[in-house]
């Protein structure tokens, strides 16, 4: 059902879009065929050594399928809305007719926006700057600056020179912690030791901490928890470290990620985090996905930092990401007393890998008193 899901574009592409063209059947068949091994790079990826979340194949081979995906996906879009203008003309009784040469042009347009899609997708991310103003902030902590990574999805996609590279521009922020808040690999530890190695650079003057995501969860957490730690990358599941400042003191806590419970984990737990934490202290919360951010906030958080959804990967489409995510799905939000940040992510899952006016980005937070 997964797979015929991913194909869907395909037949709908084929149907509208290489049927009508006026060329050979043959061409049509083989083009056809095209179309619908594209769509079908998690099935591939089922028979490589990694599986379906982690393609052990060439980097290349990666890059190729989600460009041909992305451009059968923004096709099958193009048509759609061709095809709504003209039904809408019909109903108005001013029937139109597609003016010759116009599929092929929404062929050459898809392709260029995948690839400019799928670039975006796998770069280096820029950084943004995001400030966020504390109302209970000690005078002693205006201007702190922490450095949130997340999604980075270390793979055969986002391999050993990509996070080398992410890791040099994140250590030239100079940030005062660096928190990553899941979801840091996809593979077996014995696929990703070499790839995740350069995260043993990451260090900042109060620390790295990390929680888990969802895809920690697919291959063997526990392991994945203890080597990352063995990085530098130190755990806060269910617990929490006292950042201090003089007499000032601000609180970082973190969960694991929501699903761990369906999976023979721990799940997360609030008020375990939190206990014998500082009062009246600012609390910042590690949550991967930022679903429970109104249950959160209505247990005295003051900032949740969180990512899971990758910003919604394309403006536009990214409100199918809204309702299994509490409706935020990217940037920032107030909710109740409780400030939520959605990060779009330092990479992405490498199943779908293009983005679309939702940019990857390092993350430097700048937290201001309220004045």
């Amino acid at each position: 059902m997964f797979h015929l899901i991913f194909s869907l574009p395909s037949w709908y592409v084929i149907a509208r879009v290489i049927i009508p063209l006026s060329l050979p059947l043959a061409i049509k068949i083989l083009l056809s065929a095209l179309v619908l091994l594209a769509s079908q790079y998690l099935l591939v990826s089922r028979f490589t050594s990694g599986g379906i979340f982690s393609a052990e194949m060439p980097r290349i081979i990666i890059i190729l399928f989600n460009w041909a995906y992305s451009t059968v996906l923004l096709l099958a879009l193009l048509q759609m809305l061709m095809d709504a203008v003209m039904l809408i003309a019909l109903l108005l009784r001013y029937p139109l007719e597609l003016v010759p040469g116009i599929r092929y042009l929404a062929v050459v347009l898809a392709m260029m926006l995948a690839a400019v899609g799928v670039q975006q997708a796998i770069r280096v991310p820029p950084v943004k700057e995001v400030t966020l103003v504390l109302p209970n902030l000690p005078a002693e902590f205006e201007g702190y600056q922490l450095l949130q990574l997340t999604d980075l999805h270390i793979t055969r996609l986002f391999n050993r020179v990509w996070t080398a590279a992410m890791v040099e521009r994140a250590m030239s922020l100079n940030a005062d912690l660096i928190v990553v808040t899941g979801d840091v690999i996809d593979g077996s530890l014995e696929h990703r030791r070499h790839d995740v190695e350069p995260l043993r650079a990451l260090t900042a003057s109060d620390g790295v901490w990390a929680i888990t995501g969802n895809h920690e969860y697919f291959f063997h957490q526990a392991v994945w928890t203890a080597h990352l730690a063995s990085l530098g990358l130190q755990p806060l599941l269910n617990s929490h470290t006292v950042i201090q400042r003089g007499a000032a003191k601000l609180v970082i806590a973190g969960l694991p990620d929501a699903s761990a419970a369906g999976r023979n984990a721990i799940g997360p737990d609030l008020a375990r985090a939190l206990a014998q934490a500082p009062e009246n202290a600012p609390v910042i919360l590690l949550d991967h996905q930022p679903r429970n951010a109104r249950q959160n906030a209505a247990q005295g958080v003051d900032v949740q930092l969180s990512g899971h959804t990758h910003g919604g990967l394309i403006i536009g489409l990214d409100r199918l990401f809204a309702k299994p995510n509490a409706g935020f799905v990217s940037g920032l939000y107030q909710v109740d007393e409780m400030q939520l940040y959605v990060n779009n992510g330092t990479a992405l899952w490498p199943g779908m890998a293009v983005r679309l006016g939702r940019p990857s980005e390092l993350t430097r937070i700048t937290l201001r008193r309220q004045r």
